[in-house]
């Protein structure tokens, strides 16, 4: 799906990742937290006028796996990948969304490309 990089698009993003994992039988509640934190940092740090974001959720292993894969058009724009996400300063405002990501997926990271887009992927496991 090809959303808007706006709050409109973020909360879009959340909305229909609920709706296609109730249309599959999937559980959703950490998979929507995990796709409004990917959604918002897309608008927030990956937004280039005229571009949106991409939202992709993939099911791998007869339903055992969920992927899921915000893309936006800042490459150069990396986010700290897992095993250097820090913990923001208690003052601060912001800076806690992958740390919500790390919290709930089972695996995430960042994929570079093609250029000038990177995607910031998480995986859930569905069985235990």
């Amino acid at each position: 799906m090809l959303l808007s990089p706006t709050r409109r698009g973020a909360r879009l993003a959340r909305l229909l990742t609920t709706a296609h994992l109730g249309e599959w039988g999937l559980p959703s509640d950490s998979a929507a937290q995990i796709v409004a934190e990917l959604a918002a940092n897309a608008m927030v740090h990956g937004r280039v006028p005229g571009r949106d974001f991409r939202l992709d959720l993939t099911v791998h292993g007869g339903g055992a796996l969920l992927r899921i894969e915000v893309s936006d058009a800042r490459g150069e724009c990396l986010p700290l990948g897992p095993a250097d996400t820090a913990v923001p300063d208690g003052d601060c405002e912001s800076g806690r969304g992958l740390l919500i990501v790390e919290a709930l997926a089972d695996r995430w990271g960042v994929s570079p490309g093609p250029f000038p887009r990177k995607a910031v992927w998480a995986e859930l496991d569905l069985v235990p």
